[in-house]
């Protein structure tokens, strides 16, 4: 028996079920398989489309619908459901990009709602697979431009947030009627109000791993008030907008400024390994995060290159994000300068900063002292003077907050720590937002709120690790990400 076949009886053993969601493969050129205890199918890429061609059993990808387990109220009663009550959206696309990187995986497998990573160092909210609570993040469109249509019953992609955000700068479309080179999104031209005018102004937020029915409902209810601002002048999707796959942080960053899914981008995951040098790339760590864009593919653009291209003399600037491409002003420059950004020692006495989980939460204290440094930065920026230098009104801006990351991850989705940051991230949202209304731009102004991904609660009885089960049966293999498995 091959290590192949060897590796998919051991990871497809019913008695995997409860960790493993389903395996997923190359199994020729523009095919593809999704296997899971109890079934599986195959898939065909033609001509960009796809079409099913066999399988056996249930079919784990049979249900692909956007709208499961929406309202915070359906997730809590159901918040790690079997594969039978879940949904894959948009599967077959993100399944099939994985694959064409030249160094995609063998194997990528896909664990449960349910599996709580603690063996490997987890927490108690997790993401990473290709269900619809791990995939769904928020998106919110506001200000000049924008439609003003409140919360909407629709879906998209990251990949089209790129492309919906040069559209509503002007700028003009290239190749293939594409306004970044190989993009994978769509202008989501639903959204855009053209006879308002364009902005001059446009300034993204994306709030890192934040669950989307968790923020709608904390902006209802009143404790995300800038949040709830932005949507009441705006348009938010309520089925949201899905990270390709892997659903991870620095994958869907760059997904979600280029357009293009990982496969397509580069940043394949948050670790791969690399046939071609024999090394392990790791992109998703304080140590990498400044130098993680020299593994973008060559040709990719940014919203900041297109912006550049587009609008002459226009400035950007990309606070706390690593896919800083082409940005005239980046945090990571003082990184990659032998420089350390002006990062506060403490988080204690800073403004928006919950003392309550900051003391006892590593994480949290050192998310927020990470978050207060964007919000001066983002702040000084707009005011025309930060640390001794003058700067003008950005065309562009996207500034990065991870709080919310780190308190989803910690608590779960449904924790007092997860609303506590959401509620000191959305107060670091509104000092952005009043140093536009002071640089008299704010009504020039659209405005953008997405994450990177999902957040999903997981079940801390479910635990287990594949990898244990696949050295038992003398399978020679590396597992990078937790998910891409590389035998031999």
């Amino acid at each position: 028996m091959s290590d192949l076949a060897h590796a998919l009886d051991v990871l497809l053993d019913p008695q995997l079920a409860p960790i493993v969601d389903m395996v997923i493969r190359r199994t020729g050129p523009d095919t593809y398989e999704a296997a899971s205890a109890d079934g599986r199918v195959e898939f065909r890429r033609a001509d960009g489309h796809y079409e099913r061609t066999g399988g056996s059993g249930r079919d784990p990808l049979a249900d692909q619908s956007a709208d499961r387990l929406v309202g915070l109220d359906a997730e809590m009663a159901d918040p790690h459901p079997p594969r039978d009550a879940n949904s894959y959206p948009f599967a077959y696309d993100h399944i099939a990009q994985v694959f064409d990187h030249p160094a995609a995986p063998d194997l990528c497998v896909l664990h449960t709602g349910a599996h709580n990573w603690e063996d490997q160092g987890g927490h108690r909210g997790e993401h990473g697979s290709l269900g619809i609570v791990q995939a769904r993040a928020p998106f919110v469109i506001a200000g000049k431009g924008v439609r003003n249509d409140g919360v909407v019953r629709r879906a998209g992609r990251l990949v089209d947030v790129a492309p919906t955000i040069a559209e509503l700068l002007g700028c003009a479309p290239g190749q293939h009627g594409h306004h970044l080179a190989g993009q994978d999104g769509v202008v989501r031209t639903d959204v855009l109000d053209a006879g308002a005018g364009r902005p001059a102004h446009v300034v993204g937020f994306l709030f890192d791993g934040v669950n989307p029915n968790v923020l709608y409902a904390m902006a209802a209810a009143g404790e995300a008030p800038n949040v709830a601002r932005l949507i009441d002048m705006g348009t938010a999707y309520e089925w949201g907008v899905m990270a390709g796959l892997p659903t991870v942080t620095l994958a869907n960053h760059t997904s979600t400024l280029t357009g293009r899914l990982p496969g397509h981008h580069g940043i394949l995951h948050n670790a791969w390994f690399d046939r071609a040098t024999g090394e392990q790339v790791i992109t998703n760590s304080q140590a990498t995060w400044p130098w993680a864009m020299q593994h973008v593919t060559p040709g990719v653009e940014s919203l900041h290159d297109v912006v550049h291209r587009s609008r002459q003399g226009s400035f950007t600037a990309s606070v706390n994000e690593p896919c800083d491409l082409g940005a005239d002003y980046s945090t990571f420059d003082w990184f990659r300068r032998g420089e350390v950004p002006p990062i506060p020692e403490s988080p204690h006495g800073l403004p928006h900063t919950t003392e309550r989980f900051v003391r006892p939460s590593k994480d949290y204290s050192w998310s927020s002292v990470v978050d207060h440094m964007g919000t001066e930065q983002a702040v000084g920026v707009w005011s025309g003077h930060y640390r001794g230098l003058s700067f003008p009104a950005p065309t562009f801006m996207w500034c990065n907050f991870t709080l919310t990351d780190a308190a989803f991850h910690e608590g779960g989705p449904f924790s007092e720590i997860a609303a506590a940051s959401v509620r000191d991230s959305d107060a670091r949202l509104g000092d952005v937002l009043g140093a536009i209304e002071r640089a008299g731009a704010f009504d020039e102004t659209a405005f953008v709120l997405v994450a990177d991904h999902g957040m999903q609660e997981t079940d801390p009885a479910v635990r287990g690790d594949w990898d244990v089960e696949l050295r038992a049966a003398g399978i020679d293999f590396r597992d990078e990400g937790y998910c891409f498995i590389y035998l031999g």
